[in-house]
């Protein structure tokens, strides 16, 4: 929109030059701003009936034309529907310590003491049908139960450590990969199927990198 007004104010000035170059090929003096200004006037209706009755840009100097169609091209570029391009994206790498085999994995949940045999020879069954790998993230805090005397931290404090973790890592490396900076961000959406606290995440991104106050923001929830 910018554009198309400087546009607009680069047209009039280049018509008024034409008028005025016609008018008075000499010197300009302030005698001449109502001719002019009647001129200029004539000249632009007279433009919008030789559109009506179509005989083409005839009035106009080269570089009226010029400008007329470059204007009418990026309007009509404005009114075409503006796609959605992605700028950067970002993937977070989990250490080492997160990374668990299909064994580890069994061992986590019968140290959670509340499984049955049965439900765990399933949940091998079914990860050896699950496509993950053999060094599969998991929450550090169900990690550290596999240390002998520790048990695993289901809390909502060590959830939401494990999410700004994540989060941090990964809009900070999107921003700079994008050169964006957080003031810049109109609309933030952030989902995670099973960790909804109060204060959302939304409220811990926008808190940590300084987001305006009026961002919309959409936390959601559930699968």
């Amino acid at each position: 929109p910018e554009l198309m007004v400087l546009g607009l104010l680069i047209l009039i000035s280049q018509i008024i030059n034409q008028v005025v170059q016609e008018l008075t090929p000499g010197e300009f003096s302030w005698e001449t701003v109502t001719a002019v200004f009647v001129a200029t006037t004539d000249l632009i209706t007279r433009f919008f009936n030789s559109i009506y009755e179509a005989e083409g840009f005839s009035l106009f100097s080269p570089a009226v034309k010029i400008t007329a169609v470059v204007l009418f091209v990026v309007a009509w570029l404005l009114r075409l529907d503006k796609p959605i391009y992605l700028l950067s994206f970002a993937t977070f790498k989990a250490p080492d310590s997160w990374k668990c085999t299909h064994e580890q994995i069994v061992d986590m949940m019968k140290n959670q003491n509340c499984f049955t045999q049965e439900s765990l020879d399933f949940m091998k069954r079914i990860l050896e049908r699950s496509g993950t790998g053999q060094a599969t993230a998991w929450p550090p805090g169900i990690v550290q139960c596999l240390e002998e005397g520790k048990e695993a931290d289901r809390s909502m404090d060590a959830s939401r450590k494990e999410a700004e973790t994540i989060l941090f890592d990964i809009v900070e490396k999107a921003l700079k990969k994008a050169k964006v900076d957080p003031k810049e961000i109109d609309v933030l959406v952030i989902n995670c199927s099973l960790f909804s606290p109060t204060p959302s995440l939304c409220a811990m991104v926008v808190t940590k990198f300084g987001m305006r106050s009026d961002v919309s923001t959409y936390n959601l929830g559930g699968m």
